[in-house]
């Protein structure tokens, strides 16, 4: 209450300054109003706080000359101001280009777009400027509101003139018909096959209005009341139009989602909910509630424009579709990463045993590459190519590469939530399940780690045996050092060299589910299958074959593609900018180890050995650790589940540890 009282006197003085300037009938400045709400604004908001207007009240009940002029002020500034634009556009996505709106609200952020003077909107613009208006104007009582409206003397938006009415019809009647011409997009179309038998709601809500719109405007009230047909018929063919927008988000695990459509979708359901808002204040069924809703329909148009630049709600909405359709195919994916019985258990070891082959072979090559006289850029190249051969080829043989797993199956742990929670109502049976699951995914881990490793070192070290074989040469005596230095955590950042290749294998993950979720989308499949020259030159049959190949495994090549060049590059590209960047697998940690050894002659000091093994241990801790955190958060956000679920999965999996630590890290005797 002090605070306030110690406000009358700015008012009092704010006044005093303005005096002769509120008198001039030609004075239309904003300035007076600006400075007037800098008093009134809060310094800070709080949910539970009510701001208290009641000094100014006061102050204009005392000084009557002042309220004649501040009257009289406002009448100037407000009359004929336009705001059918704070309906129709104001906070709604502009544009199906996700990027574009994301830039230009950015820059509105800091340097906001003034429209025209003769709207409302530059009014708010200038008046109510902060983010946070909207919310201590809300905090403000009804009844004092009710009182600054009375002794000001404000007309409602059903005065005789029927002006407010007027750009209220205007603004809804913008916002049905771009909805309408947006829902008749092909690309949208498609979405829901299931309303292509029936008249569109779109087209029927558009008629509707259009015929209350003549008639409100042809009406001598400029209103309409409750029981209204037409009325009654809008929130009808509303619902159909809310039903038709979650279906098509609903069909996008069918027909796959593209970043324009999914913001086309976006802004129609942003422009329902702002019919559904505005649509009310056409109804008066009492003289009473003319007065309540010029001042409801105030807040509102503060609060719309107050909110039009908010980064996070549009980057939350328009992501979270997306991150969920990317989550949902890596969840198919990794649920063949996680074992359940003895004998798939020994089948992941023999599928990682498989990768570890590989990648010796590719640690020989990278060893060779390094010998090769050439630019910074041409080794990235050459280390890139190697990666990327390696990857691929270790995802079409079938074998396993431990650390690809995380990325894959931290969506199929939240799938688990979802689906304890479908099945049983109680918490502790879902995050039982979790902890279950979970537990299945690191002993999964754990024997994927150990066939990587035991199969990549003595490869490596057969391999390059063989080489000093056949040519006489040790190619690893010049860079043993170097090798093994590589996994010392005191002598090189091995935490931050291991986490970058687990965003890497994070970004993998990302990237399959996006290739995925754009071919089913663009039906890629249904091209392939029915391409005219293909079935011209395979023939039917193959070309079927060709199409389910690429279903199947073009999504994964690619991921594999771009992690090789991921992890063949990070190191030029440190050396460019200077920084200390570079990459740390677990299964090449390994075959380096194995390197180093036969590098200095098969002898390594007992520090090197302990330090090398607790690097390779550290290093794949960090690969799965950063790879599965990032894509749990991602598969959470798309799930929009609250950071507390995170909470009560780990104490599941502690309590579940503590009871059964050997199953994570041996199957059952019995599946």
């Amino acid at each position: 209450m002090k605070k306030e009282q110690d406000k009358e006197p700015k008012v009092r003085s704010l006044f005093g300054r303005f005096k002769s300037q509120l008198a001039d009938s030609d004075y239309r400045s904003v300035d007076f109003l600006v400075l007037l709400i800098d008093v009134i604004r809060p310094k800070r908001i709080n949910l539970l706080y009510q701001v208290d207007i009641q000094f100014l009240l006061d102050y204009l009940h005392a000084a009557p000359a002042d309220l004649a002029d501040f009257q009289l002020y406002l009448k100037r500034i407000l009359a004929g101001k336009d705001f059918d634009q704070l309906i129709s556009d104001t906070g709604i996505i502009s544009y199906a280009d996700f990027f574009y709106e994301l830039k230009k609200r950015i820059t509105e952020r800091y340097l906001p777009f003034q429209p025209p003077k003769s709207t409302l909107q530059y009014l708010l613009n200038q008046v109510f400027y902060k983010s946070s208006d909207a919310d201590w104007i809300a905090a403000v009582p009804q009844e004092q509101l009710d009182e600054l409206f009375h002794i000001c003397k404000f007309e409602t938006i059903y005065d005789e003139t029927g002006f407010g009415m007027i750009e209220i019809l205007y603004g809804l009647e913008l916002l049905v018909q771009r909805i309408t011409g947006r829902a008749m997009e092909t690309d949208v179309n498609k979405m829901v096959p299931e309303f292509q038998n029936f008249d569109s709601p779109f087209i029927a809500i558009m008629r509707e209005f259009t015929e209350l719109n003549d008639r409100i405007l042809q009406s001598d009230n400029k209103f309409i009341s409750s029981d209204d047909l037409s009325y009654k018929q809008i929130w009808v063919l509303h619902k159909q139009c809310e039903s038709y927008i979650e279906t098509a988000f609903d069909n996008s695990h069918r027909f796959g989602i593209s970043i324009k459509v999914n913001q086309s979708l976006l802004r129609m359901r942003q422009q329902l909910e702002r019919i559904r808002e505005i649509l009310p204040f056409l109804v008066i069924d009492d003289p009473d509630e003319k007065k309540q809703k010029t001042i409801a329909l105030a807040r509102t148009l503060i609060g719309y424009n107050s909110r039009k630049s908010n980064i996070r709600k549009l980057a939350g909405q328009s992501t979270q579709l997306l991150a969920y359709e990317i989550t949902h195919h890596t969840a198919q994916t990794g649920e063949h990463y996680i074992t359940s019985s003895r004998q798939e258990y020994w089948k992941m070891f023999r599928s990682a045993c498989g990768g570890g082959l590989i990648v010796g072979v590719m640690c020989i090559i990278k060893l060779l590459l390094g010998k090769i006289h050439t630019s910074e850029f041409g080794h990235a190249f050459l280390y890139s190519l190697n990666y990327a051969i390696g990857f691929t080829l270790i995802y079409l043989f079938g074998a396993t590469l431990a650390t690809k797993q995380p990325a894959m199956t931290a969506s199929a742990l939240v799938n688990a939530i979802e689906q304890g929670a479908l099945e049983q109502g109680s918490n502790k049976h879902r995050y039982w399940i979790f902890a279950e699951l979970f537990a299945r995914l690191f002993r999964s881990q754990f024997i994927a780690f150990v066939g990587n490793v035991a199969m990549a070192f003595p490869m490596s070290l057969f391999l390059v045996w063989a080489i000093q074989q056949l040519f006489q040469v040790n190619i690893a005596s010049a860079k043993w050092l170097h090798l093994v230095n590589d996994l010392n955590p005191i002598k090189t950042p091995v935490v931050l060299h291991a986490s970058i290749a687990g965003v890497f294998l994070f970004l993998s993950g990302i990237i399959a589910g996006s290739i995925s979720n754009r071919d089913k989308h663009n039906s890629v499949y249904y091209r392939i299958q029915e391409h005219p020259m293909l079935k011209k030159i395979f023939g039917q049959a193959k070309t079927n074959k060709i199409a389910a190949f690429y279903e199947k495994k073009w999504a994964g090549i690619v991921s594999n593609v771009w992690f090789g060049i991921f992890m063949g590059t990070t190191a030029s590209i440190g050396l460019f900018l200077g920084l200390n960047l570079d990459i740390r697998h677990i299964t090449f940690a390994s075959g380096n180890l194995a390197l180093g050894l036969f590098g200095h002659g098969m002898e390594l000091s007992t520090d090197i050995w302990v330090w090398g093994i607790l690097g390779i241990g550290i290093i794949g801790f960090f690969n799965f650790m950063v790879s599965f955190s990032l894509s749990l958060m991602l598969a959470f956000r798309s799930r929009n589940l609250s950071s507390k679920e995170l909470v009560k999965m780990g104490k599941a999996v502690w309590i579940y540890f503590k009871i059964n630590p050997k199953l994570f890290f041996f199957p059952p005797r019995k599946s």
